[in-house]
């Protein structure tokens, strides 16, 4: 009989945090097992930047967000643990399977994989080139961005009709081109695209090639049985929206489990893979409906298909019952820290940055810093210089390791939260505006590895940072509601605290519009080397630092 009694052995790994896996989680810990959630982003998976759920049984309307953050409070109180971690690898083959992060490699007994599904690049002449620059992928990140302007949707099913729909918030026109002969989601769908006088609809079309020159000044389309050119007025630009289906997260198991040719893990009726004791649930799955009511539902039955496994692999195996103790206890006895932080996303309610439940996730994590942190707030006369200040204030009263400094500043970068250790000296970070929303998590987590124990990080990955031996300025320009932002934030700002030769700058886009401007930005993230070279998309520290490794 083989004893697993170290805090790295669960009964049960979900990996993503998803609607598919928080109900897995939910239903596996509320059955007494010990669940383990492994997210590589943000909690709640890419439903969190949908802006109005109304088809979700029960629930009138409500947020992405919202809809996954009550979710999550859930599987917590059943004793369900997460984590934010990328998953490198699973094993999988025989009764003890292991999952290898950064953080650890964790044992287990079974396996949900939940891992969804990545938005499906055409693959158009153009769209590489102009990612960023014209071309987007995500409606509630970048709309903003084409305000005024004419934007295309590509794509006929229901991501393209809903969005489409929410870009008449901001464009000019939206044109949505269909390439089949109809619609390929819900009739109801259909019928309110075809209503709203913002959306101008094109069935039997496809774009042949977009292009320009910074930035895109043309698109050419292919209309059922004619050719025909857009093109932006003289010295404006225009925006093309991507929604052409999703591309499964499979890399963990492409190979391992059987799969469709499509790439999508094939399941049978209980949502049991191709091997004994991993389940599979959501997106990731070959399945004909994609939405959250289906999700769950998956991970509904993932999870009891495997509570069955589990029990008789507990008798098989004759390993004692265990009785986990709740995460819950553990937060109220103030013991940990880390795992909260990485799900907290702060909102402005009734005057307050915190909320109660807020500083309930937070304040366990703050009790593990052991290391004093100034917070250096540059403000100016504006509204949200005085945001900033406020939330240094709020921010230093649950801490006595946090302190505020402010000062008067003349430059245009105000405000500036700059990160300092004890003595005044800048640790190579600061956020441009007031980092709420998505970017609370990657505030929270670069005080974490500042003054508690830190994120691992690989040692190879360590060394190479601190063999970067010339300076180099790191503007990151994000938005608030942007899920993809914190993982290149977080990984830029964890270089510059291990060398000081890198200077990293955050800034809300809200806030700073010049730098759109300046840089052209139309997609978040973006990253700006040394004010020359310009990069889009999410991006870790190896990416990174194979950036600065380029020559100029």
């Amino acid at each position: 009989m083989k004893e697993h009694q170290s805090d790295t052995y669960y009964d049960c790994i979900v990996i993503g945090a998803g609607p598919a896996g928080l109900s897995a989680a939910i239903y596996l810990a509320r059955a007494k097992y010990r669940v383990l959630v492994i997210e590589k982003e943000q909690i709640g998976g890419q439903i969190t930047i949908t802006s109005e759920i109304v088809n979700y049984p029960g629930v009138l309307k409500a947020s992405g967000k919202e809809l996954t953050n009550e979710m999550r409070k859930q599987a917590e109180y059943f004793g369900a643990e997460f984590i934010i971690a990328k998953v490198e690898k699973i094993q999988c083959d025989g009764q003890w399977k292991q999952v290898l992060t950064p953080k650890g490699t964790y044992e287990t007994l079974g396996i949900v994989l939940a891992t969804g599904a990545n938005p499906r690049k055409i693959g158009f002449p153009g769209e590489e080139k102009y990612q960023g620059r014209g071309i987007a992928y995500c409606a509630t990140c970048d709309g903003e961005f084409f305000t005024g302007m004419d934007i295309f949707v590509l794509g006929g099913g229901f991501a393209a009709a809903e969005e489409s729909m929410f870009l008449t918030k901001y464009a000019r026109q939206v044109y949505l081109m269909v390439r089949e002969p109809d619609f390929t989601c819900a009739k109801s769908i259909a019928e309110e695209v075809m209503a709203h006088p913002g959306v101008e609809v094109h069935f039997e079309t496809e774009i042949v090639e977009a292009g320009g020159g910074d930035t895109l000044e043309y698109a050419i389309f292919w209309e059922k049985d004619k050719v025909w050119e857009y093109k932006a007025e003289e010295g404006k630009t225009f925006g093309i929206f991507v929604f052409a289906g999703y591309v499964p997260e499979n890399s963990l198991f492409l190979g391992g489990l059987e799969t469709t040719e499509g790439g999508y893990l094939v399941t049978d009726r209980n949502q049991k893979t191709s091997k004994e004791g991993v389940y599979g649930a959501g997106d990731v799955c070959q399945k004909n409906l994609r939405q959250v009511v289906t999700a769950v539902a998956d991970g509904a039955v993932a999870a009891t298909s495997l509570e069955r496994y589990l029990a008789e692999q507990y008798e098989k195996l004759q390993l004692p019952k265990r009785q986990w103790e709740s995460k819950l206890k553990a937060r109220d006895n103030n013991t940990e820290g880390e795992e909260y932080s990485e799900s907290i996303s702060a909102d402005i309610a009734s005057g307050s940055f915190f909320t109660e439940d807020i500083k309930a996730q937070l304040l366990p994590l703050l009790k593990t810093f052991e290391k004093n942190i100034l917070l250096k707030v540059s403000v100016d006369h504006s509204d949200i210089s005085k945001e900033a200040e406020n939330f240094a204030k709020e921010l230093s009263e649950l801490s006595d390791k946090i302190s505020y400094q402010i000062e008067e500043s003349k430059e245009k970068d105000a405000p500036a939260i700059r990160l300092c250790d004890q003595e005044g000296k800048d640790m190579g970070g600061a956020f441009h505006g007031v980092p709420g929303g998505h970017e609370f998590n990657s505030f929270v987590i670069t005080m974490y590895n500042m003054a508690g124990k830190g994120q691992k990080i690989e040692q190879e990955l360590l060394q190479e940072i601190h063999n970067i031996n010339c300076e180099a300025k790191i503007q990151v320009i994000v938005s608030l509601s942007c899920t993809m932002c914190p993982d290149l934030v977080m990984a830029a700002q964890r270089i510059a605290l291990e060398n000081h030769k890198i200077q990293v700058d955050i800034y809300d886009m809200a806030h700073f519009p010049e730098l759109k401007d300046k840089y052209r930005i139309m997609s978040v993230p973006c990253m700006i080397i040394n004010e020359k070279r310009v990069y889009f998309g999410r991006k870790g520290i190896r990416e990174i630092l194979d950036i600065l490794g380029e020559k100029s």
